[in-house]
């Protein structure tokens, strides 16, 4: 993201014609903010008034790169919230790709709806310390529940803190994060049963749900 003004205009069009071919009743604002923190403290620029509009200062300073952040907000933010925000990720994603962004820049882009990411992000940290501490404790691996891409290398940061070692486990929707004692062996598929873990398997979809979720509606 060489052009992050540029890139803060591609997004606020893509959205723009996201919001006025669904229908769906929603306002956005396109923001920018440093990777690093700043030394005054809150890390974040000055943002526009209205979409795409970007601070004259952006790019890649002495704050080091930026993140352009999204910030919905309207009637129908439930929606992109529904599902553990499927609807929300799913435009991220797009975004990053729209921008060509690589792999390791992806986490340049983030969209949040009524600060449900940051709701999130907030119990992540309680739900990472509260798993330190019990893993500490019993000597025993913890799994948390399914998450996303993105929210599984956020735990993955916030648990390394710790020393403790962490590992992927799982395919698709269902992947997890295990948070493993030190000194464990992190290769071998993390079994439930084994490892005496209350926390639920991966997500699997009812056969019956997804056949009414296709059936035609008259």
């Amino acid at each position: 993201m060489d052009d992050p003004a540029q890139a803060a205009q591609t997004i606020a069009t893509f959205l723009q014609a996201f919001t006025t071919t669904s229908g769906l009743r929603l306002r956005f604002r396109v923001k920018a903010r440093s990777l690093k923190p700043r030394n005054a403290g809150n890390g974040e620029t000055s943002d526009g008034s209205h979409p795409g509009s970007a601070p004259p200062e952006e790019g890649v300073g002495k704050d080091g790169p930026r993140a352009l952040y999204v910030e919905f907000t309207g009637p129908d933010t439930p929606l992109l919230t529904a599902r553990n925000g499927e609807l929300l990720n799913a435009l991220e994603h797009i975004a990053t790709k729209i921008l060509r962004l690589e792999p390791n820049e992806q986490d340049r882009v983030a969209f949040d709806a009524d600060q449900f990411k940051a709701n999130r992000d907030r119990q992540m940290h309680e739900s990472a310390a509260a798993a330190i501490e019990r893993v500490q404790a019993t000597g025993e691996p913890h799994a948390f529940p399914p998450m996303n891409s993105r929210e599984r290398r956020m735990l993955h940061m916030i648990l390394s803190e710790s020393g403790l070692p962490t590992a992927s486990s799982g395919e698709g929707p269902g992947r997890f994060v295990v948070l493993y004692p030190k000194g464990a062996d992190t290769s071998a598929p993390f079994n439930f049963s084994a490892a005496g873990d209350t926390q639920p398997a991966p997500r699997r979809h009812d056969a019956n749900q997804v056949r009414n979720a296709f059936r035609p509606r008259y």
